[in-house]
């Protein structure tokens, strides 16, 4: 998502274009490790996410427990924002995780549980800031979890949607990932059928591999900027895909989908709009409204009911858009303060939905 990265994708490009491919190979091994520049400047103007204590626009209480495995359970009446890690089958992940202290007060009523996933060379803070999904969650009582894709894992803290071993059920990052959600949701004693996970770009693209391989554990998926599951099986077609859409459907198209929304921006020159789409491959649109946000972007919103294969879906475009965050923060990377708060908009579908009531039958375990 730098601006060096995408340089040397698109001369990956041309040279595949061209015949060299050996040339186009080493291109993109070189973005994959970000060899020369820095990632690009944030929208504020610099040139790095700025620390955790500065990127939450809330008063929180912040309990840094680093290398934790049982991060403490939230006390009625406290807010919380906790850093910890998550070991499972010899891997480890490091996360964020938001808790109202509405949440903490729930008795009788488990709360709701929100994963994100955050762009390429982004970090939970910086995406938690960009989103300011923290302070919507908080005005419905719902927890917020971050995990972050280390940089060992990903040269460019992407996650590896693009390669077969991250695409499939107990394998992989997704096999990690959700190890780590039904962690969350056993510790914190959140409702196991109200679990919902969102991202953009390759953060998006890894939501719907989620949502696909594990249909019995997130009751409805959010993809912002991202590509469909099975779209890539390696950096060749990920980067075909990226920047004329998807060859070919997903892998398992057929398979049953969860509810599913989508926002793309039309003028998106790092993932093609297309990919937006293809993610609802196997649903038939519905009814489409023209809309605009109180700054005057304009959309466009096409329903998708259920059927026996689908999820009731939406898929909002965003006219004039680019590969960025709609309706989000300048104080976060790779937002448009200016469009539809996608945020609100997410979790307002999210809890539309919980495991069991839906077309795709899936139970929490």
């Amino acid at each position: 998502m730098n601006p060096h990265f995408a340089s040397l994708m698109d001369k990956a490009a041309h040279l595949t274009r061209h015949g060299r491919l050996a040339e186009a190979t080493e291109a993109i091994q070189r973005a994959l490790r970000s060899e020369a520049e820095p990632r690009a400047a944030a929208p504020d103007g610099s040139n790095s996410p700025k620390a955790d204590s500065d990127v939450i626009e809330v008063e929180a209480r912040v309990i840094d427990v680093e290398r934790q495995r049982q991060p403490p359970r939230a006390t009625e009446g406290t807010e919380q924002w906790i850093r910890a890690t998550f070991a499972h089958q010899g891997r480890t992940i490091d996360y964020m995780l938001f808790v109202p202290a509405s949440a903490a007060e729930q008795r009788e009523a488990p709360p709701p549980l929100v994963v994100m996933l955050h762009g390429c060379t982004q970090n939970a803070a910086d995406f938690a800031a960009g989103t300011r999904m923290n302070e919507h969650a908080r005005a419905c009582g719902a927890m917020v979890l971050y995990p972050e894709q280390a940089q060992r894992a990903n040269g460019q803290k992407c996650w590896n949607w693009f390669k077969s071993q991250h695409q499939q059920r107990d394998r992989g990052e997704p096999a990690l990932l959700t190890a780590l959600t039904r962690h969350i949701t056993l510790q914190q004693h959140a409702d196991r059928r109200r679990v919902y996970v969102a991202g953009l770009s390759a953060g998006g693209a890894m939501a719907d591999v989620l949502g696909h391989c594990y249909p019995d554990v997130y009751a409805a998926v959010g993809v912002h900027s991202g590509l469909p599951h099975g779209a890539a099986h390696d950096m060749a077609s990920a980067l075909s895909a990226m920047r004329a859409g998807p060859a070919r459907a997903s892998a398992d198209a057929t398979a049953k989908r969860p509810p599913t929304i989508v926002f793309h921006g039309d003028a998106d020159t790092t993932v093609h709009a297309d990919n937006g789409l293809a993610i609802l491959t196997g649903a038939s649109p519905g009814e489409a409204r023209e809309g605009q946000s109180p700054s005057g972007r304009r959309f466009t919103r096409t329903l998708y009911p259920a059927s026996e294969a689908c999820g009731d879906s939406e898929h909002w475009r965003l006219h004039g858009a680019g590969h960025a965050w709609s309706g989000g923060s300048a104080h976060g990377s790779y937002t448009q303060p200016d469009g539809v708060d996608a945020s609100r908009e997410m979790l307002r579908f999210f809890l539309g939905h919980r495991l069991g009531d839906n077309c795709h039958g899936g139970q929490p375990v």
